[in-house]
């Protein structure tokens, strides 16, 4: 399970909680958050570095789960890593970006955000990120919520935010949209009604993937998991179960 950014493994506690019981469940630190402080990584130095956890722990086939930022690593690790991939999960995520002129555009926005986070630090930072269009949805959320994900974003440090946009963003990335095509493996797609941009970003991709299942969340924004956290476990653990059960019946 891989984080978005600002996030943490500490991200995913609820689904966590309520399904390790019936999955083994590895919840990861990507670059610059949490407790993995390693600068400077590229996402192709991420998906090494993920491969080489995975080899560790004696990995050889596995679902991925990934949101945003996760999502994207998620899609990177599976063009690199193909055999190891049992089923990708994507929450509100893109393959990157298309055209190269919006890349970088996209490259200039994130070192003028990673140059401010930089210098004005992160109570600045959260104040900002939690205000940003994409996160409308959740201004209605308890507050007992609201408080755990700031909270989550100020156990994060600048310096590890600011590396992680300046060298695993979406501009720095690689564009993966011609490469969908290549991943066989069945894709769970997951968008929130209320995410208008995030919707039509996985319409496409449902439309690239070879086998690909798109489900749109009502009343969910970008973050379906700490909005819908109930109907997010359900139909995750849902389609888990049902990858295992082809493989049986096969």
């Amino acid at each position: 399970m891989l984080h978005g950014f600002t996030g943490s493994s500490r991200t995913w506690n609820y689904f966590v909680n309520k399904w390790k019981n019936k999955w083994t469940l590895i919840t990861i630190d990507l670059p610059g958050h949490g407790k993995t402080k390693a600068k400077e990584k590229s996402m192709e130095a991420c998906c090494k570095d993920l491969d080489a956890l995975f080899n560790a722990l004696k990995l050889s086939s596995f679902c991925l789960l990934g949101y945003s930022m996760g999502g994207r690593t998620a899609i990177s690790y599976a063009i690199h890593y193909p055999e190891k991939i049992k089923a990708l999960l994507l929450e509100s995520t893109s393959p990157g970006i298309d055209t190269l002129e919006e890349r970088v555009q996209r490259q200039e926005n994130d070192r003028i955000l990673a140059n401010r986070i930089l210098e004005q630090g992160l109570d600045w930072f959260v104040s900002y990120w939690e205000n940003i269009p994409l996160f409308q949805s959740q201004t209605s959320l308890p507050l007992e919520i609201k408080q755990s994900v700031r909270y989550e974003r100020h156990m994060q440090s600048k310096t590890g935010l600011a590396d992680s946009l300046l060298h695993m963003g979406t501009g720095f990335q690689p564009s993966w949209w011609d490469a969908l095509a290549r991943l066989t493996k069945p894709v769970l797609l997951l968008a929130g009604e209320l995410d208008k941009k995030y919707c039509e970003l996985m319409k496409e991709m449902d439309n690239r993937f070879p086998q690909s299942l798109l489900t749109i969340v009502s009343e969910a924004g970008h973050a379906i998991h700490v909005e819908k956290p109930e109907i997010f476990g359900k139909i995750v653990s849902e389609y888990i179960t049902d990858i295992y059960l082809a493989d049986i019946c096969n």
